[in-house]
């Protein structure tokens, strides 16, 4: 799994970037409407969810393959085709569906990280970037019916936060790779 990681740092920067600025969106046009939020959210969504299923086929025959990893793939992918199958959600609806998106995938990013313990220094940059989006969900089931507003700045706000968290945990792998090349050759 390490191997497949490290060889594929790339692709958890470009999922890091991505929430990044999909987080950015969200803080510049406060204004949209909830039908163009439902589309950048399911956008980002399945473009998450399609990078992390590639992720995990990559490593399938080198390493055990990464169930956390592809359930949570999943689990963006049909979010994402949900988002798109019925754009006249209400609010309510979307933030139900948002808050347990990131709590399925805060869980399986911790059982990752835990997964990654012994293979890598600061694995907890997966760890903590799970607990955010367990966090997310959390409040976005506790606190309903705070407006679509406000609801976009908490997305936002986990959105760069975990692509923030990604980028580091790209770029860690990017160094461990170099360690790696001496032991696999």
């Amino acid at each position: 799994m390490l191997a497949t990681l490290t060889r594929n740092w790339w692709a958890v920067v470009l999922r890091g970037v991505c929430a990044v600025l999909f987080g950015l969106a969200a803080f510049s046009w406060p204004g949209l409407t909830l039908a163009v939020l439902i589309l950048l959210y399911g956008a980002y969504a399945l473009a998450d969810g399609v990078l992390a299923v590639i992720w995990s086929f990559m490593s399938r025959g080198r390493d055990s393959f990464p169930w956390g990893v592809f359930l949570a793939g999943l689990a963006a992918i049909v979010a994402g085709i949900f988002a798109f199958a019925w754009p006249g959600l209400t609010a309510l609806a979307l933030l139900y569906l948002i808050a347990a998106w990131a709590i399925v995938r805060g869980i399986f990013e911790i059982i990752a990280a835990f997964h990654l313990r012994k293979e890598i220094d600061h694995e907890w940059l997966l760890g903590l970037s799970g607990l955010v989006s367990i966090i997310l969900g959390l409040l976005l089931l506790a606190r309903p019916g705070l407006g679509v507003l406000a609801v976009m700045w908490w997305i936002g706000a986990f959105a760069i936060l975990f692509g923030v968290l990604e980028i580091a945990l790209g770029f860690r792998l990017r160094r461990v790779r170099g360690r790696l090349a001496p032991r696999t050759a």
